[in-house]
């Protein structure tokens, strides 16, 4: 499995393709956060990070399916696949160390974006960043990314195509970031179901977990999201 971690931190960065990914997502978090009026952080007139992290989610949606759109699509495409057949190795070590190998470029894009927490905490004149929330937010983060990075690989699973893998996984995302919140939001859910379909959405536990409070049930939420897409993909793999 760590063998495929490894192939997978490789290959992401073999090309330009991977830098320039990271560049971009942490110099429009830059922009975003600290230049933009409308949304920089130096013109809340208060320390907080909230701006932050209610944006940061929109910002992965785009960037993480970039990482994985290539997992397993051009494994088809190149061939490359029926040599992972043929070493001994099973569907669950190939998707899992897929999945931890891009889980780990989503890592080190996200450590960069620590020192917004640090520079607003030196800029602050009083008190300070609530440190409780802003460890809870990035928890959440990263859990959030996770859950992305299992939609990513299990959409790749499915195509030879990156660009398609790209386009459905960026649009699974959207959906289970946002899709459940809106239904849940029609007129015809109202006073009904209406809060068990947001359930079923991303948004509403990773803002649970942003208040500070790491709940078992947002946490065993992301596991069982995470798990159900990497068996999925699992499943996917083992019939071809």
């Amino acid at each position: 499995m760590w063998m495929i971690c490894k192939k997978e931190w490789r290959q992401f960065f073999s090309s330009l393709t991977g830098y320039i990914a990271l560049i971009i997502f942490l110099l429009l978090n830059g922009l975003l956060f600290f230049v933009f009026p409308d949304t920089s952080l130096l013109d809340f007139g208060y320390a907080s990070l909230d701006n932050f992290f209610r944006l940061a989610p929109w910002v992965l949606l785009f960037l993480v399916p970039t990482i994985t759109m290539r997992s397993l699509s051009d494994e088809y495409k190149a061939g490359t696949f029926e040599l992972l057949k043929v070493m001994p190795l099973t569907p669950f070590q190939i998707v899992w160390g897929k999945f931890f190998g891009a889980l780990l470029v989503i890592l080190l894009a996200l450590i960069p974006t620590i020192i917004y927490a640090v520079s607003i905490q030196l800029l602050s004149a009083v008190g300070g960043i609530d440190v409780g929330s802003t460890i809870g937010s990035y928890i959440g983060l990263f859990m959030l990314g996770a859950a992305f990075t299992a939609a990513g690989i299990c959409t790749s699973s499915f195509t030879n195509n990156t660009v398609v893998a790209f386009i459905t996984s960026a649009f699974a995302c959207f959906i289970l970031f946002f899709g459940f919140e809106a239904a849940s939001k029609l007129p015809v859910f109202a006073n009904g179901p209406d809060y068990y379909i947001e359930m079923l959405g991303i948004n509403m536990h990773y803002t649970s977990i942003s208040k500070g409070v790491v709940d078992i049930r947002d946490v065993i939420y992301f596991a069982g999201l995470i798990i159900v897409f990497l068996l999925i993909t699992q499943k996917n793999i083992a019939k071809r």
